[in-house]
């Protein structure tokens, strides 16, 4: 550690309380917040630390001399767009497109099909592991942003069913969406990581499910039940359903599962693509491209607009306005999520990541408590889970390499821990915080009481899981 780093980190955290100041006591626009934010980074790097400018990658870029040239202001504008566009470009289309099967799936009836068959099942006292189980098997796979949107009218029909708290179903459904999100291939910062790290993928996928549903059961309902009497949300409102005149008719339970899960196998037949066949392989590029998030889900809302829109009685044309109409709402929740993206593009660029990763290295900690404290602090710094899972990853493979007593059963484990810290304490800096703010109808403080809460504890409880087996697996073969 060099006084710059301390300057920056000291910087980042000015910029984050600014932020959140802004945003809850000026109750200025979050959109203009983050990028007040960046600035505040990026121009205070520039004036007063002079720091070099970075690549695409985050590497210092060097001249035809060899020498470093300075980050400039009109380089933190530019770092700010790169950011927001690389961040829309990954997820506008996948959200647009599962806003749109959420919307089909609401006016079709085929939420209240899947809550009432699901509700009947699990009971009403387990209606919370019913959520739990859904979300798990939706979130495998599928991106944490595409899995709320996809769930979200389940969510509101359970609660309006069983006449249960908000709160106390909407947890369990964030918990689990998250833990897959973070530590679970194939989704993208895990697979980095073991790219990096080179781990084996089935002990991750292993140890992720056995350090991943404790973890969402403790952040989930455990911790709902505590929260329900502190925090009194309502659900939104259902949407009213359009109507398609007297031929009207639900679709079927299993009809209705094929509908949402279509996306979720799709997407696992890409991963089964990545663990049978060689790269280059034809059979291989072709389950990627079927199984790519944007495709897998075009392909299901072309299939949903036929099973739960013309199937049900409603015609083209109204079928073409439920996947039009859905899409105003969250146009200011994508210009968030880009402003999200840009701001931890300048944090990146001004060396702040660095810095972050270099405060951890110095403390000699274990391989996974260093792993987990860097991602944790890049999450925090930059709202990121995936840039955080992939910064550490990248920053702790010279810190593997000097622990050759380290297993595979360990290596894996630390990747199960720094994905609980790419978690760790949700805010507002993070695009998902605003996702979950939009979609659930809470307002700021309550989603700082509530999903903030319970992603401190995944990313605190699964970093303990996680170093208990880390120390029993040790000296396994």
């Amino acid at each position: 550690m060099n006084p710059q780093d301390w300057k920056l980190i000291v910087l980042a955290l000015i910029a984050i309380t600014s932020l959140v100041l802004l945003i809850t006591k000026a109750k200025i626009n979050a959109f203009i917040s983050l990028l007040l934010a960046s600035l505040m980074v990026g121009l205070g790097a520039v004036w007063t630390l002079g720091v070099p400018t970075r690549d695409a990658v985050g590497k210092i870029l060097l001249n035809a001399a060899g020498q470093t040239t300075p980050y400039s202001i009109l380089g933190v504008l530019k770092s700010f767009g790169d950011g927001l566009g690389a961040t829309l470009t990954s997820t506008a289309a996948v959200i647009a497109l599962g806003t749109m099967l959420g919307r089909l799936l609401a006016e079709s009836g085929g939420a209240e099909v899947l809550a009432k068959r699901f509700a009947a099942f699990f009971g009403p006292q387990r209606i919370q592991w019913c959520i739990m189980a859904i979300a798990l098997a939706v979130g495998l796979t599928t991106w944490f942003a595409v899995g709320l949107i996809l769930l979200l009218p389940i969510l509101l029909t359970l609660t309006h069913e069983t006449k249960q708290p908000f709160i106390r179903l909407a947890l369990p459904l964030l918990a689990c969406l998250s833990v897959m999100h973070g530590v679970m291939p194939p989704h993208p910062g895990p697979v980095v990581a073991v790219e990096a790290l080179k781990a084996n993928m089935g002990l991750v996928l292993f140890w992720g499910f056995i350090i991943g549903i404790p973890t969402a059961a403790v952040a989930g309902p455990i911790y709902a039940r505590f929260i329900i009497g502190r925090v009194q949300a309502n659900p939104p409102s259902l949407p009213p359903r359009t109507s398609a005149g007297l031929g009207f008719r639900p679709p079927g339970f299993w009809l209705t599962l094929i509908s949402i899960l279509s996306p979720v196998v799709l997407m696992l037949l890409a991963t089964v693509g990545e663990l049978f066949w060689a790269k280059g392989h034809p059979v291989r590029e072709i389950l990627s491209f079927v199984g790519h998030p944007t495709l897998a889900l075009l392909l299901a809302v072309l299939f949903a607009s036929w099973s739960l829109g013309l199937h049900c009685g409603y015609n083209g044309t109204q079928v073409l306005k439920f996947t039009e109409n859905c899409i105003g709402p969250i146009g200011l929740t994508l210009l968030v999520i880009g402003a999200g993206g840009g701001f931890a593009r300048v944090l990146r660029d001004s060396g702040v990541a660095e810095a972050i990763g270099n405060l951890g290295q110095q403390a000699h900690l274990s391989p996974l408590l260093y792993g987990w404290m860097v991602s944790a602090f890049i999450r925090v710094a930059t709202g990121s889970a995936t840039v955080a899972i992939t910064t550490a990853s990248g920053l702790l493979v010279p810190v593997v390499g000097l622990h050759p007593e380290l297993n595979p059963h360990q290596i894996a484990l630390i990747i199960c821990a720094i994905g609980c810290g790419s978690l760790f304490l949700s805010h507002l800096n993070d695009s998902g915080f605003w996702i979950v703010k939009d979609s659930l109808g809470l307002s700021v403080a309550q989603t700082l009481k509530t999903w903030t809460v319970c992603e401190t504890i995944v990313g605190l409880f699964g970093m303990l899981l996680s170093l208990v087996a880390y120390e029993l697996m040790a000296g396994r073969a």
